[in-house]
């Protein structure tokens, strides 16, 4: 398992039924697990992005924590990231923004494999690079949509 892997999933742990926030210092979390500072800060913002339903506060100097909200539903962190998507996206981006939705559970896997697959720029062929973004979006945004409610 990568060091990323278990970075987030200690996170993750710290995470219940009642409690939708966690407060880390990085520095002990570091310590803890026996990596770097650095690595922490790269998990925290590739992995608990807008975009998979979180949202991050930091407090830096010597009691410094950083402070890891969940949203409330699979519905509000699916509409966070339909409303963040905007008119375009490049395969790259739509691909990390499956992966995260998936790795966070808030959609299968065999849902994740057709998102992934529908997003391929092989799809889009003969088109131009920005209309084939454009198209992405708006594919994108449907496939989402349509797991809401």
């Amino acid at each position: 398992m990568k060091m990323s892997d278990i970075i987030a999933d200690m996170i993750l742990d710290m995470f219940d039924d009642d409690n939708t926030s966690v407060q880390i210092q990085r520095n002990d979390l570091a310590n803890r697990i026996g990596c770097v500072p650095s690595q922490i800060n790269y998990v925290i913002t590739s992995r608990f992005t807008p975009e998979a339903g979180y949202r991050i506060e930091s407090r830096r100097g010597g009691g410094g924590y950083i402070m890891i909200t969940r949203a409330e539903t699979k519905d509000s962190a699916l509409m966070a990231l339909v409303n963040s998507i905007g008119d375009s996206i490049d395969e790259r981006s739509a691909k990390a923004n499956v992966y995260n939705l998936n790795y966070q559970k808030l959609i299968d896997d065999k849902s994740a494999r057709l998102m992934m697959a529908a997003v391929m720029d092989s799809n889009f062929r003969g088109l131009d690079k920005e209309a084939a973004n454009i198209i992405r979006a708006k594919q994108l945004k449907q496939m989402l949509l349509s797991y809401v409610g």
